[in-house]
């Protein structure tokens, strides 16, 4: 790369969706304003935009003015869509997909921060992908787009698709970018500027291990638990996840009585039923729906299940989908 490809400036433009995070905004942002600082020159002119021009609000209520993406994407190096909330914020906007179709075969490079991969999704631009996806959110994706299975990796840099998990995790994704422009001398600068020293790779976890999340280390218990979240349609029976193990059933019962303080059925079914909780929260999937999905042999048990672990009906967790 010549000096004068260095003195370029990239511009960059940051999508906000409705109930976008300002946490993964500014995580994405702040490194670019550091390296401009840093290098004393403008190497990245961060433009904030939105589908209609209009001014967005974040989670935490602070309005944000933008520019309008079909007006302003076209002269951007690099667009990312950076969308929090839930599918009913950035589900079907037509408009929006179409100009981001446009845009990539103009040769933008397009990215999704945090839930942004499902609306590259929806306007069919993962398709044939490595991606990511916030993993509140990987579940939704998943049933919207069957033949797309997104990687639980903080970020995914594929070609000209550039995916991030969101949070702090931008902080990586922004190392690496500028580390591939600017070498890892420079990036390392800019990380330090916030006393980010922990970098994380790629593909480290979005979040805490299985033991961590379980509060186990027994590895035979623990192999089961993750096939146990691994296997949610289509749940597995107690021989088959002992042999899994390599352990009699009556072993692993005993494992998850002493390890767990609960059954290995309703230990099993405490999962699936978080992932349900998750669906209902985030799809639009009907509530029969979501009971197949999860294991469940008909909408009524899965709805006893669900009022039974959480003292509600499932409709009280779907005030955002309230056709269902």
């Amino acid at each position: 790369m010549t000096s004068n490809d260095l003195k370029r400036m990239q511009r960059m433009g940051f999508v906000l969706m409705p109930n976008f995070a300002l946490m993964s905004f500014a995580s994405a942002t702040e490194p670019l304003r550091a390296a401009n600082l840093i290098a004393g020159l403008t190497l990245y002119d961060v433009a904030v935009l939105s589908p209609d021009g209009r001014a967005v609000r974040s989670s935490s209520g602070l309005s944000v003015d933008c520019g309008d993406l079909a007006a302003d994407g076209s002269g951007c190096h690099t667009v990312f869509v950076c969308a929090g909330g839930s599918p009913t914020d950035w589900a079907d906007h037509a408009g929006l997909y179409a100009t981001l179709r446009k845009l990539a075969r103009q040769g933008v490079r397009i990215g999704g921060i945090s839930s942004g991969a499902f609306v590259l999704a929806a306007a069919g631009l993962m398709d044939n992908r490595s991606f990511t996806i916030h993993w509140e959110h990987a579940a939704a994706l998943r049933e919207a787009f069957p033949h797309l299975n997104p990687r639980q990796a903080r970020y995914v840099i594929d070609g000209d698709r550039i995916t991030c998990g969101g949070g702090v995790a931008p902080l990586d994704m922004m190392h690496a970018l500028i580390s591939e422009r600017m070498g890892s001398h420079f990036a390392r600068r800019v990380s330090d500027w916030y006393l980010y020293t922990d970098i994380a790779e790629p593909m480290a976890p979005q979040r805490a291990s299985a033991a961590e999340r379980f509060g186990t280390y027994h590895p035979a218990l623990l192999a089961v638990l993750e096939k146990m979240e691994a296997s949610i349609e289509q749940p597995l029976d107690r021989a088959s996840l002992a042999k899994l193990a390599g352990i009699s059933p009556r072993h692993l019962d005993r494992l998850f009585s002493q390890h767990m303080k609960s059954g290995f059925l309703e230990t099993y079914r405490g999962i699936r039923l978080q992932y349900a909780q998750r669906l209902l929260e985030q799809s639009p999937l009907s509530i029969a729906e979501i009971a197949f999905a999860t294991g469940f042999s008909s909408a009524s048990h899965f709805s006893n299940a669900f009022k039974a672990m959480t003292g509600k009906p499932p409709s009280a967790f779907r005030l955002r989908f309230p056709q269902n």
